[in-house]
């Protein structure tokens, strides 16, 4: 980044080549033809922000909000928001800078790649798109690259710190919010058979017979949003009664209770209520379904090379270990002696039960199909050499750990966004600013 010396004394030297190369073209300095320069727009610690750059990113945040509205804010106060903006964007950059952060090229190759993919679009798609808005690709490429060296920044300062503990998380699934996020939804059909109000019995009787009727159709494979377009007489009729996805406290109790006894593709006897006689379907469920994994409970010995052991030292002390094991000698106790996964060491080499796409590939391939209780060869991966011995093999429900998991990151993300707030907002007054603007 220039400093603001630099571009004081830039500045200056323009400014005196001007005036000193006049004379030489027989043009006074008055007639000659007047370029605006770059300025300064405001001064950020030891950087500033320029008038181009302000003017670039207030052009494409105009042409953002056209997509979206015709009604644009004002110009001063629009200027006056990329200002700020740009303000906060450069105090981080200088951290990344002092910090010495870099985003190589392959990387930032990568990022503009998955950034075009997930819009639906090639590369060359992506860039046509950027010149139809005005944005050149070099533009695009550095104000992405700005963005990964923030995001980076961010992370360090703010998403590092924050912590989510196991009893945040049961505090969470236990809360009103909690519950409601975690309940089960049901994509419902409804057919209804309506009563006026103060039906007489004859009316209720006719009406009741009519939704027999319709439900015995419905047992009998009738299409159900065909018969609801032509039955039912409810607001969704049309919609071939869909209700869309409902959880059940959303709906009256008198449908939830019913709802939550049904399976998926099943339809409800006629239900009773004062406006009439309802019919149900339950045609998809989600929020309930089982997460299995496949875990395997294993234990290892792992020689790792050092300063003072070699590869090949290495590799002959676990051949060498794999020899006795094969005369004999207790697994466990060599682990102990032997192993320099101090983790699972002290265990025996145990390492439990374990997802086996958790491990170094070399690690995962023999889990997943070495024979059972019989020590492998050593085998080689980036920590060392190994002898893995595979004891056992499972499918395991593991719904509530991915459950938990999610509202990990949930409640993780919230505490993100309320801490970087409160940074950005103590970076930016900690920090020296002067608008010029």
């Amino acid at each position: 980044m220039k400093s603001i010396r630099t571009f004081i004394s830039q500045t200056a030297f323009a400014a005196f080549a001007a005036m000193a190369i006049a004379p030489l073209t027989g043009i006074s300095p008055a007639a000659a033809e007047v370029v605006p320069l770059d300025k300064v727009v405001a001064i950020v610690d030891n950087d500033v922000v320029m008038e181009s750059e302000l003017n670039a990113r207030l052009k494409s945040v105009q042409a953002q909000l056209r997509q979206r509205t015709s009604n644009l804010p004002p110009e001063d106060i629009l200027k006056q928001q990329v200002l700020d903006r740009l303000i906060i964007e450069n105090l981080q950059l200088q951290i990344a800078d002092r910090a010495g952060a870099r985003i190589d090229d392959n990387s930032l190759n990568q990022a503009i790649s998955n950034i075009a993919r997930n819009n639906g679009m090639t590369l060359e798609q992506f860039r046509k798109t950027l010149q139809e808005d005005g944005m050149s690709y070099a533009d695009a490429r550095d104000q992405i690259r700005r963005e990964m060296l923030i995001n980076r920044v961010r992370q360090r300062k703010v998403l590092e710190n924050v912590q989510v503990t196991d009893r945040e998380v049961q505090n969470f699934k236990k809360s009103a919010e909690g519950k409601q996020q975690l309940a089960i939804e049901m994509k419902l059909g409804h057919i209804l058979v309506s009563l006026p109000e103060g039906a007489t019995p004859d009316q209720i009787q006719a009406a009741n017979a009519k939704a027999e009727a319709i439900y015995k159709k419905l047992q009998e494979g009738g299409d159900f949003a065909q018969i609801a377009a032509a039955e039912s007489q409810g607001q969704n009729a049309l919609e071939g009664g869909d209700l869309g996805w409902r959880k059940p406290d959303e709906l009256p109790p008198l449908f939830s209770d019913v709802m939550t006894k049904l399976n998926v593709g099943q339809v409800s006897r006629p239900i009773r209520s004062p406006s009439g006689f309802h019919i149900l379907k339950v045609s998809d469920r989600r929020g309930d379904e089982k997460v299995m994994q496949e875990q395997v409970k294993a234990r290892h010995i792992l020689i790792k090379p050092n300063e003072v052991r070699s590869n090949l030292d290495a590799r002959e002390l676990a051949e060498n270990l794999y020899k006795r094991l094969e005369g004999g000698a207790d697994f466990a106790e060599l682990a102990k002696a032997y192993s320099d996964d101090t983790g699972s060491a002290l265990n025996g080499g145990s390492l439990g039960w374990a997802d086996p796409n958790n491990m170094v590939p070399a690690f995962r391939e023999k889990m997943l199909t070495e024979p059972l209780n019989v020590a492998t060869k050593p085998f080689q991966s980036r920590y060392g050499w190994h002898i893995l011995e595979v004891e056992g093999r499972r499918q395991e429900d593991v719904s509530n750990q991915m459950q938990d998991a999610r509202i990990r990151e949930m409640l993780r993300q919230r505490k993100y966004e309320e801490e970087l707030q409160v940074w950005l907002r103590e970076l930016r007054d900690q920090a020296y600013v002067e608008i010029k603007l």
